[in-house]
């Protein structure tokens, strides 16, 4: 709980008051994108949303959309292929080591720096479960030379892990985890003024919610199921709760830094809920008749309404995070998200004119804007990681000088 100017009333003094803690929020999801339908003709404040960036269209002023970057390392010769390859360096800025990444991923290199006196020094979560592929395609973490940090894709255990009693009662879900606070939440209660009070009953009643959803969810979706079977989840069901696991971490403190892994690289997702189940992720990117009547001007549709829902998984983030109290304000004036994808234009396997989205106040991002650069994918985390983050990083690999324009 914070006062309106940001800093903790539970301070034992006004020297050791605390200010809002920023967050760091690493968003990726798999293949790429199909340009014509993702990347704005106008630069500068005055462009125009396009089909797949149409969801981001409440948060205009919450965001800063910049294209053109590249991605050298996933040039470099090597092993693997060019998925292999880009998410590599995407992560990393290294070369993939034929086994994984070559070096620290930049949230982990964010949280080496802000992530020390939180609980977690940060959560790797992840939404689809299909497996496929080396453990580059997998994960989006990696602590350094090929040791990945898997993400969890399984809400029940993300929330035990955030909240969960290692109680029967709990484990076997015939009880609230709330249960075994009820004594501490009603003598805090009655400690607190009105306002505050309206803000416990809000926070217990949102983890009721997310608990009794997660508790809703059918047998099949509480396992990993091996890389053979059909990906036909209700997705968007589970990104919603993972994003809201997210938003609970960091508004309880737990941890300043995520990675969301919405798909996989090369990702074979299938996706029902869009009406597309008759070919994976991946064979839609490409127009070499892998993906029935996906050929041409079709088959772009068909990535430009899928590239649509990635959109609006982030924007559903941005809504949470904007309209969760904190301060005076909210938690996005405290929040620093970059979404990224390992490929420009997916059926050539671009990295090169990568487009990525910042979002979120913290560091005074610039909004509303659509810039076009030829800076490099290091460039821009190097300005995040400093202005947001202030991590007074000096280099990372791929990086040659913080990107100009994205801060105030």
């Amino acid at each position: 709980m914070f006062n309106s100017q940001g800093s903790a009333y539970a301070a034992p003094s006004k020297d050791a008051a605390k200010s809002v803690p920023t967050r760091f929020v690493l968003w990726f999801n798999g293949n790429g994108i199909v340009e014509r339908y993702w990347i704005p003709t106008d630069t500068g404040s005055d462009f125009v949303m396009t089909p797949c960036l149409a969801p981001l269209a409440p948060f205009r002023n919450d965001i800063h959309i910049v294209t053109g970057l590249d991605n050298p390392a996933a040039r470099l010769p090597g092993p693997g292929n060019d998925h292999h390859r880009s998410m590599s360096a995407l992560m990393t800025g290294t070369q993939f080591t034929g086994r994984g990444a070559g070096g620290a991923s930049i949230d982990q290199v964010v949280a080496a720096k802000v992530g020390g006196n939180s609980r977690f020094r940060s959560l790797q979560i992840g939404v689809s479960q299909e497996s496929f592929g080396e453990s580059v395609q997998r994960n989006m973490s990696w602590a350094g030379y090929d040791r990945a940090l898997p993400p969890e894709m399984l809400p029940n255990k993300l929330f035990d892990r955030l909240f969960g009693a290692r109680d029967l009662g709990w484990v076997s879900r015939k009880k609230s985890v709330l249960d075994a606070v009820q004594q501490d939440a009603a003598l805090l209660r009655n400690s607190l003024g009105t306002e505050d009070r309206g803000r416990l009953e809000e926070h217990l009643a949102s983890v009721r919610d997310v608990e009794r959803a997660i508790a809703s969810l059918p047998p099949e979706y509480r396992r990993i199921d091996p890389p053979e079977f059909d990906d036909m989840k209700d997705w968007p069901r589970i990104a919603k709760l993972q994003s809201e696991l997210m938003m609970h971490a960091f508004a309880s403190g737990q941890t300043r830094v995520a990675s969301y892994m919405l798909t996989k690289c090369q990702g074979l997702t299938r996706f029902p809920w869009l009406g597309y189940t008759a070919a994976r992720h991946h064979d839609y990117t490409h127009r070499d008749g892998k993906a029935p009547g996906a050929d041409g001007p079709d088959g772009q549709r068909v990535m430009r309404d899928i590239c649509r829902w990635h959109i609006e998984e982030f924007a559903w983030l941005l809504g949470r995070l904007k309209t969760t109290p904190e301060g005076s304000g909210n938690m996005l004036d405290n929040t620093s998200l970059v979404y990224v994808h390992e490929h420009a234009e997916a059926n050539d396997h671009k990295n090169n004119g990568l487009s990525v989205i910042v979002a979120g106040h913290a560091g005074k991002l610039n909004t509303g804007m659509h810039t076009r650069t030829t800076g490099t994918v290091g460039d821009l985390y190097m300005a995040v990681a400093n202005r947001a983050m202030g991590c007074e990083l000096k280099s990372l690999p791929s990086a040659k000088r913080e990107i100009q324009g994205l801060f105030a």
